[in-house]
């Protein structure tokens, strides 16, 4: 059944809707909504690296705390262990002038003495066998370089002398013997050492 013609919609007017339907309109938060979304992530990422790098700052400072407490704990170890070693070095010093005088009553006994066998003698050596074997048992060791190279490190030239039958540069004689305490040197052996012979006017 047709329309009336009251109820038609004109033909131009149509037209006019169906080429520009109506538009939705987009909500207006939206945007932004959107724009605070990327700024909070932003800023919970930059957060985030913050505390990362604080995070490494506190690490490398443990660290280097550890190390440092490491390091301390060897060097006291270290020193307390030098402290055992050479605790006796003041002691010795004061005790080797008797020594000495222990090696020089032996050879004027022996000098003096005509008997190898006297009591004398022997008690004077075994009073100072004694002695030395306890100075070997708390780690001094005698320094006693006859016939040896002269080391400048461990010896004391008193004085130089010439002699064809040993090399040059090589220890004479004795005066004085040295000492060493766990390898560290007391006392340098004080020492005659030998040059060689002056040029004679044949051997030019």
């Amino acid at each position: 059944m047709a329309l009336p013609d009251e109820e038609k919609i004109p033909e131009n007017e149509q037209a006019e809707h169906e080429e520009h339907p109506t538009e939705i309109p987009e909500p207006e938060g939206d945007e932004a909504s959107q724009g605070e979304a990327v700024d909070s992530e932003q800023n919970a990422a930059e957060g985030l690296q913050k505390v990362l790098e604080e995070v490494e700052k506190y690490k490398d400072a443990a660290l280097r705390a550890e190390a440092e407490m490491q390091n301390m704990q060897r060097r006291t170890a270290r020193d307390v262990e030098n402290a055992h070693k050479f605790a006796l070095e003041k002691f010795l010093q004061n005790l080797l002038p008797v020594v000495d005088s222990m090696e020089k009553a032996v050879e004027a006994a022996e000098q003096a003495s005509e008997n190898e066998d006297d009591a004398m003698l022997e008690g004077i050596r075994l009073c100072h066998k004694l002695l030395v074997d306890v100075l070997g048992k708390e780690g001094i060791e005698v320094i006693d370089p006859m016939g040896e190279p002269f080391d400048p490190n461990e010896h004391q030239a008193m004085s130089m002398v010439e002699n064809p039958d040993m090399e040059p540069n090589s220890v004479f004689a004795v005066v004085q013997k040295g000492y060493r305490l766990n390898g560290r040197l007391v006392r340098a052996a004080m020492v005659m050492v030998t040059k060689a012979p002056a040029a004679t006017e044949e051997d030019s």
